[in-house]
């Protein structure tokens, strides 16, 4: 059974920048808990961000990539400078996802770890642009499709593709190795 990487804020988890959730409430996200295929993951809580947090974007006319590649920088408004947090909780999610033969993604719209199509506009206006988070970009990287909570019914039918696709081997890497779980099997 392949597993389900979900941003914990979306489960209801108070872990965003600033002490709160956007929990969703969806039948087929409820049945997915019910089979134990989510695995629930908060990128900067697991590199060792605090709740709450300054807010945090990607810098105007950069990208996830970018950031990745250490030409581009995620800062608070004062500009410190978080890309390494960033960058490790990215690093994390996907040994996460190996770990757990993850298939698919569902990941919080907008932030600069878990966007799929959208971050902030780097200059703290609440204004988006496209383009995608760290976390989001590292997943797709290593063939975890992502999905937005709006593109629930585009996940499903991910996930009924890479359930009937042969099965993955698992990542070299064991759970005790994670202990940057926020919770798993749900």
């Amino acid at each position: 059974m392949r597993k389900i990487l979900v941003s914990a804020c979306l489960l209801g988890e108070k872990v965003r920048w600033n002490g709160t959730d956007r929990a969703v409430d969806d039948p087929r996200l409820a049945r997915w808990i019910a089979e134990g295929r989510v695995v629930a993951f908060c990128p900067e809580c697991a590199a060792g961000l605090p709740v709450p947090r300054p807010a945090a974007e990607i810098e105007p006319g950069a990208d996830a990539e970018a950031v990745l590649a250490g030409e581009a920088r995620i800062t608070t408004a004062e500009g410190t400078n978080l890309s390494d947090a960033f960058r490790r909780g990215a690093d994390l999610a996907v040994d996460v996802a190996r770990a757990h033969d993850v298939g698919i993604a569902l990941l919080t719209e907008g932030s600069p770890s878990c966007g799929t199509r959208s971050v902030a506009d780097g200059r703290f206006r609440g204004r988006r642009v496209p383009g995608r988070g760290l976390t989001a970009a590292r997943l797709a990287g290593a063939g975890v499709v992502c999905f937005a909570p709006d593109r629930l019914e585009a996940a499903a039918e991910a996930l009924e593709r890479v359930e009937d696709a042969a099965p993955r081997p698992s990542g070299a890497i064991s759970d005790a190795e994670c202990p940057h779980l926020s919770r798993t099997d749900r």
